[in-house]
């Protein structure tokens, strides 16, 4: 048995793929030979990534959006589907976080984070449902989102307040569209080892505070998180929806 070889030929749409978590996880779907199309809004980026998934699919390619635009998000997830011909599997990826005291935070900041981790979320699973359901194509939807969205922590009342607004939204649209077999699921990591975090990591008092809540004792890397998206996408996964993993080494089962 090859494991996950359903996943051949399946049209992908990763946004906020073009580095870090999203990128690992568009490289192995195109490893696994999907049609894989990563958005964002740097389109060097973009264009660099895709050539990586080239190399494994000539099938690959990039849109630009911005996700706090609704009206981008439409343009994007229509050109998708024209070019895919359909929509089998999203993966919303695509986040940010401004790291204040909460007497700090202004409305600009939350505005950002919500508009960017849930309002673009939202609106990109709304989309491509409109296809899946006029296709009948049973797809998947799964949202990255985070451990912030089951415990707190500090200057992060803003990142916790739209995971954990995402984590509900999964379960709203996996009861809505389970008469369309379309399954709606999501992934919440820690914090991830990447290029994005080290400059936080320099912090050796943040960093070993991170670690102590972990009992696994390291931090998770990319390829962590890409595992669980990829045996949600799968077919291994076909009577699960609206369920959240946490991929966090145990740090909220304590």
């Amino acid at each position: 048995m090859t494991y996950f070889s359903e996943l051949e030929g399946k049209k992908v749409i990763v946004v906020g793929g073009s580095k870090g978590i999203g990128k690992d996880i568009a490289l192995a779907f195109a490893k696994l030979g999907s049609d894989v199309v990563i958005t964002g809004r740097n389109k060097e980026d973009l264009r660099i990534t895709t050539e990586e998934l080239k190399e494994f699919n000539p099938n690959c390619f990039y849109l630009t959006a911005d996700i706090q635009n609704v009206h981008e998000i439409y343009n994007m997830i229509d050109s998708a589907n024209d070019r895919l011909g359909q929509i089998d599997v999203l993966i919303n990826n695509a986040g940010i976080n401004i790291p204040k005291p909460v007497l700090e935070v202004t409305e600009e900041d939350w505005d950002r984070v919500l508009d960017t981790n849930l309002k673009g979320t939202f609106f990109c699973s709304q989309r491509a449902g409109k296809y899946m359901t006029e296709q009948r194509t049973a797809g998947k939807i799964i949202n990255i989102v985070s451990q912030m969205a089951f415990v707190g922590y500090i200057k992060r009342a803003a990142y916790c307040s739209s995971k954990g607004g995402a984590v509900q939204m999964t379960k709203a649209l996996a009861i809505e569209w389970a008469e369309h077999q379309i399954k709606v699921n999501a992934v919440a990591p820690t914090f991830i080892e990447t290029d994005f975090t080290k400059k936080m990591f320099d912090d050796q008092g943040f960093y070993q505070d991170v670690l102590s809540r972990i009992p696994l004792g390291t931090l998770a890397k990319p390829d962590d998180v890409t595992g669980a998206v990829l045996f949600l996408a799968s077919d291994m996964a076909n009577f699960i929806t609206g369920e959240t993993i946490r991929v966090d080494g145990g740090w909220t089962a304590i």
